[in-house]
């Protein structure tokens, strides 16, 4: 029996994360500065016609790759939510987990446009919006994992803290290319980020 034909939304939609996986592809192999939207149409196999209609600018294409893979990661990471709250250590799993989602092309992409911002003022103004709903969505993550914690005052400042952290680490590990060494940073930062964890879920005392 023949497949049901996919409707005009299906393809258009097919067609849309044809052009933001090909974006995130020429990112890293390109930088920010070779993304072309032709390059781009090119790799994703659609006419340079077809990409305006879906992304009319370079930032428009650029910035909705990107929202595009947060919203990817937010539900790689909720699939995760019931292991970790019935693993032993599910702090330290979560940030491993955190840790795990920040290698690759995904972040390297990121970084890009983060780079690029600094002196294009469209492009940062789109991240500006971008940037907090991928933020948000760690966030929402953490508030699943430690729902009786998620109210804390410091709560929010230990997962933006557990990003910059993930980050910075990895940014950093560029300039070496050494595997153990980002390792064994990433350990160290690790070992700290779960005693700022602990010290929050930690009883308020009683007056």
């Amino acid at each position: 029996m023949a497949a049901p034909r996919r409707t005009q939304e299906e393809r258009s939609a097919a067609m849309r994360v044809r052009l933001l996986d090909a974006t995130i592809d020429c990112l890293v192999e390109y930088g920010y500065a070779g993304t072309t939207t032709t390059r781009v149409a090119d790799r994703a196999g659609v006419t340079r016609g077809a990409q305006v209609h879906h992304f009319p600018t370079k930032t428009d294409l650029v910035t909705s790759a990107i929202r595009h893979l947060a919203a990817r990661r937010t539900e790689v990471a909720m699939a995760e939510i019931d292991r970790l709250k019935a693993s032993a250590d599910p702090v330290g799993d979560a940030l491993q987990l955190l840790w795990e989602m920040h290698q690759g092309p995904v972040f390297s992409a990121t970084v890009e446009l983060w780079v690029a911002s600094r002196t294009d003022a469209e492009l940062r103004a789109q991240m500006a919006v971008v940037e907090p709903i991928a933020t948000s969505s760690l966030v929402e993550f953490g508030k699943a994992l430690l729902p009786d914690h998620s109210a804390h005052p410091e709560f929010l400042h230990a997962v933006y803290t557990a990003m910059d952290v993930v980050r910075g680490i990895l940014i950093a590990s560029w300039a070496t290319r050494d595997q153990s060494e980002l390792e064994a940073r990433w350990e160290r930062g690790r070992r700290h980020l779960i005693l700022l964890f602990e010290a929050l879920m930690q009883p308020t005392p009683s007056h």
